[in-house]
C-alpha cells in the first residue's frame, strides 16, 4: 500500500481529478472508501414464476437510456462514424505492423494471446461468467430481485469500508454525473458477505465476487481490468489481511 505523504511530490502534477472524485464521493457517501470502482453486473436470468410472485413487482433489467441522453446519441453520431473508420484504419494498420513486426515482437504477442486465453478459460471454471450462483432462495438471489428496484441505473459504485460493503447510483439511470448524484443504495454487513477475487493476481481481470455467508454469491464486472478494489484485495493477500477479502 503506498505511503501517504501531505502534499503534491517535486516533478509529479497533482491528480486534481481524483482528489475531486474522492471529495465528490466522501461527499456523497457520507465516508472515504478504501476502495470502489464502478460496476455492472451481467443480464438477471428470469426468475420462476413463484419467485416472481412472492417478491411482487420485480425490476430485472436496467432503465431505458432518456429521451434527452438519446438525443445526444443521435447528435454524437457523426463522430461515432469517424471513430468507426478511424477504428478499421487502426486495425488496418496493427495486420501492416504484425507483418513486419521483429521475431521478439511476434513473440509477445503471442504469448499475450495465450494469456487473455488462460483468464478466459479461467473466468468460465470460477462461474465468473454467470450473473449469480443461479439460487433464488439464496441471499444473492434475494439482493439481485431487488438490484433495479434499488435504483434504475445500469451502475454501482461498489465501496469498501470497514465493517460493511456499500452499494451506490444514482437514484435513477443519467448518462453523465453520476458522481455528483450517486447515493447509497443498500449495505451488507460484512458478517454476511465479503468482496472477493477468485482469479487473484492470477490474471488481469474485470471480474469480482460478492459472495454470501450462505454459499451464494453473484459476479460484479469492473468498468477495467484489475481496479482500485482489485488492487486493494491482491495487497490484502499479501500483507495478510483476513480471507483476503473485505466487506
Amino acid at each position: 500500500m503506498s505511503t501517504a505523504t501531505t502534499g503534491p511530490q517535486p516533478g509529479r502534477t497533482p491528480d486534481i481529478r481524483g482528489n475531486s472524485t474522492a471529495r465528490a464521493r466522501r461527499n456523497r457517501l457520507g465516508f472515504t472508501p478504501d476502495a470502489a470502482a464502478w460496476c455492472v453486473i451481467g443480464r438477471i436470468p428470469e426468475p420462476p414464476e413463484d419467485v416472481r410472485q412472492a417478491a411482487g413487482a420485480l425490476r430485472t433489467r436496467p432503465a431505458f437510456m432518456r429521451p434527452t441522453a438519446m438525443a445526444g446519441v443521435v447528435l454524437a453520431a457523426p463522430f461515432m462514424l469517424i471513430g468507426l473508420l478511424l477504428g478499421l484504419l487502426a486495425t488496418g494498420v496493427e495486420a501492416l505492423q504484425a507483418l513486419l513486426a521483429t521475431k521478439e515482437e511476434r513473440a509477445a504477442a503471442r504469448s499475450e494471446r495465450r494469456a487473455a486465453k488462460l483468464r478466459d478459460r479461467a473466468v468460465t471454471e470460477h462461474g465468473l461468467d454467470k450473473t449469480f450462483d443461479g439460487d433464488w432462495s439464496g441471499a444473492a438471489g434475494q439482493l439481485l430481485l431487488r438490484w433495479y428496484g434499488h435504483s434504475s441505473h445500469h451502475q454501482r459504485l461498489v465501496a469498501l469500508t470497514e465493517g460493511r460493503t456499500v452499494l451506490a447510483a444514482p437514484p435513477k439511470r443519467v448518462s453523465n454525473r453520476r458522481e455528483s448524484l450517486v447515493q447509497v443504495v443498500a449495505e451488507i454487513p460484512a458478517e454476511d458477505a465479503v468482496i472477493e477475487d477468485p482469479l487473484l493476481g492470477e490474471h488481469a481481470s474485470d471480474r469480482l465476487r460478492i459472495r454470501f455467508t450462505d454459499g451464494s454469491w453473484l459476479t460484479l464486472i469492473t468498468e477495467e481490468r484489475r481496479s482500485e478494489l482489485h488492487m486493494y484485495l491482491l495487497r490484502r493477500s499479501r500483507t495478510g489481511g483476513a480471507d483476503a477479502a473485505m466487506g
